[in-house]
């Protein structure tokens, strides 16, 4: 077995079990505890797991985000813009497109506006309203309602029956966690987890923008699966051990 199979399948066991022990691994994969420790030293330092005495820990951990919207944008954005500028390369001329509320769909917007790409934009983030220019070409439509100064935006059942109006062939979406267990998306607010349901619903392709360390976190409330997704945007290719786990999904990574 190469290395990179064996690091797949302790990664696989981690995920299944939650810990795993030097021992048994040197006994499954018939190589020495020495050997095993290097795996999970080389591991550790990919930010995969976390080694404990004997063994390892699944280090992905459940957050209640309560950081204000503009908190979050001012985190790795530089990662974010990343992220921004390969999801405004699959915007199209005369497409319609819903950008939730989001701190890396704030930053796509920013790309947007300056291209004056003709457009319809549909958004329920409303620091985007403020940005907008006066003589853009883009068709700009705000959905409205309750606002939630953490998510940035209107959520909620109001905003959900606006959003049910349209139409729009993508929506470009956030998350709080991606757990590649069971293919769970979700955030941390429960009202922001509907409105994002809502926005998928409504849209023919649906990208979720996600950093990489999404898939070592999970929020509280489930919104999606993978298997609901066309697209994983992030900013660089994720270690070899979390695509494959990927790939089990059949899911376009960009």
């Amino acid at each position: 077995m190469f290395i990179e199979e064996r690091h797949k399948e302790i990664i696989n066991l981690l995920e299944k079990n939650g810990k795993i022990l030097v021992k048994d691994l040197s006994i499954q994969f018939e190589v020495s505890e020495s050997m095993i420790r290097k795996d999970l030293q080389m591991l550790e330092k990919k930010n995969l797991l976390q080694r404990t005495y004997g063994g390892a820990i699944n280090i992905k951990r459940t957050i209640l985000n309560c950081e204000s919207f503009f908190s979050r944008v001012e985190h790795n954005t530089v990662l974010k813009e990343m992220v921004a500028k390969k999801a405004f390369s699959q915007i199209k001329e005369d497409d319609t497109v819903f950008l939730d509320a989001s701190s890396i769909s704030y930053l796509l917007a920013k790309i947007i506006i300056k291209s004056n790409k003709r457009i319809t934009l549909i958004t329920n983030l409303f620091e985007i309203s403020s940005i907008i220019a006066a003589d853009s070409d883009i068709h700009f439509i705000f959905i409205g309602g309750d606002y939630n100064p953490i998510v940035g935006g209107s959520i909620g059942s109001h905003s959900i029956e606006q959003i049910k109006l349209y139409r729009c062939n993508k929506a470009f979406v956030g998350c709080s966690g991606v757990d590649l267990r069971d293919g769970t998306i979700s955030t941390s607010v429960s009202e922001d987890a509907n409105t994002k349901k809502t926005i998928m619903n409504i849209s023919k392709e649906t990208y979720l923008m996600a950093l990489n360390n999404k898939f070592s976190i999970d929020g509280i409330f489930k919104f999606a699966n993978i298997t609901d997704l066309n697209s994983i945007v992030t900013e660089v290719s994720p270690d070899k051990a979390i695509i494959d786990l990927i790939e089990q999904y059949d899911i376009n990574l960009i």
